[in-house]
């Protein structure tokens, strides 16, 4: 075989919408995808894509060359999941057929974002973005933010942070104090996007999606994650409450990292009370459904070390601000509680990662057994 035509579909649509299972290999078989495709959701791009694959398709065999075409998807939830997906299945296509060359058809860079998952497997002879030509109507303003809104992805990524932004802003114009508005605003989108940035809306959905299910198949988790997100909610609101506490203070500013160590300190075992009571409820739910639990128990241990560390270095630097007369205990009490819980922090990791390597070790045992 000579080349390798290859339709990338990064977030399924071909799965979710046309019913196909990936990867979808030959020439009538993509066509009738693209019609599946086409009746389900007229608008998709990728309809176009599975098109654009097929003519370069004909191209070539007129040309003489021996060519296959095949659309590979990956999943709904787009990143990790769906591009080792579409890792696993590039594997076996090209194990299966005896081609060096491919040509990679998309729709735009999002597709075109798995490019070094290809490259690393065969080579990329050239790269065929298809960019679909729209009526005057439809390339109206109106339209294009329309559709672009109604997609997820772009509606999270955009309107968040601007709600975020109002909100705040509203907010301390109500409070009579619009001049620090500005600094709140950007440090609420900063702390947006770092929490976007480090995934962690994918750990929040997959809290909803096993809150869901615990629900449905009737688990003790669905009661511990609850209890779970209580303590989660009142531990903020007690953190932001001495934090409002020592911000709206007359005769002294403390400073913004006073004011999240305060917050620190006092939400910080609650938070850890969270983990280790959301983490013994999945214990539970595994030993009762026959499955290996005990490699949690590390889990256990390092959110405690966690929560210690936090907890101690928030309350050495309390201890020694000069802002923080009132603190409850002095700069040298604070010193020694640093050192005493970094060292215990360690000694707690130690257990928790001799538990991790005794339980692997004794499932490798039973492996083997």
């Amino acid at each position: 075989m000579d080349k390798l035509i290859i339709c990338i579909d990064r977030d399924d649509d071909i799965g979710y919408k046309a019913g196909a299972t990936s990867p979808v290999i030959g020439r009538e078989k993509n066509l009738e995808t693209a019609m599946k495709l086409g009746m389900a959701d007229p608008e998709d791009s990728d309809i176009n894509t599975i098109y654009a694959g097929v003519k370069l398709y004909d191209e070539l065999v007129d040309f003489g060359l021996d060519v296959e075409l095949v659309s590979i998807a990956g999943d709904r939830d787009v990143g990790m999941i769906s591009d080792q997906k579409i890792s696993n299945q590039l594997d076996n296509i090209v194990a299966k057929y005896d081609v060096k060359n491919a040509i990679l058809v998309s729709d735009g860079a999002e597709d075109e974002s798995v490019m070094p998952i290809i490259q690393s497997r065969i080579k990329v002879d050239g790269v065929h973005r298809v960019i679909v030509k729209q009526s005057a109507n439809l390339e109206s303003t109106y339209y294009i933010l329309k559709t672009a809104f109604n997609d997820p992805k772009i509606s999270h990524s955009f309107f968040v942070p601007i709600g975020l932004a109002a909100v705040i802003y509203s907010i301390f114009l109500f409070a009579g104090d619009p001049k620090y508005a500005w600094a709140a605003i950007l440090g609420a989108i900063g702390a947006y996007m770092l929490f976007r940035g480090f995934g962690l809306d994918d750990v929040l959905e997959e809290f909803k999606s096993n809150m869901k299910q615990s629900l449905v198949t009737g688990k003790i988790s669905f009661i511990t994650y609850s209890i779970a997100l209580i303590l989660t909610i009142i531990g903020t609101i007690m953190g932001v409450a001495r934090f409002w506490e020592y911000y709206t203070r007359i005769d002294i500013f403390v400073g913004i990292i006073i004011l999240l160590m305060v917050f620190v300190n006092i939400s910080i075992w609650w938070y850890v009370a969270a983990g280790w009571i959301s983490t013994i409820g999945r214990m539970i739910d595994l030993q009762r459904e026959g499955n290996n639990y005990k490699r949690h128990w590390s889990y256990l241990f390092f959110l405690f070390s966690s929560g210690l560390l936090f907890w101690g270095a928030s309350t050495f630097i309390l201890s020694v601000s000069s802002s923080v007369d009132e603190f409850y205990i002095t700069s040298d009490t604070g010193r020694n509680l640093l050192v005493l819980s970094i060292v215990g922090a360690i000694i707690i990791s130690l257990i928790g990662i001799w538990i991790s390597a005794r339980t692997s070790n004794a499932q490798s045992q039973q492996k083997t057994a």
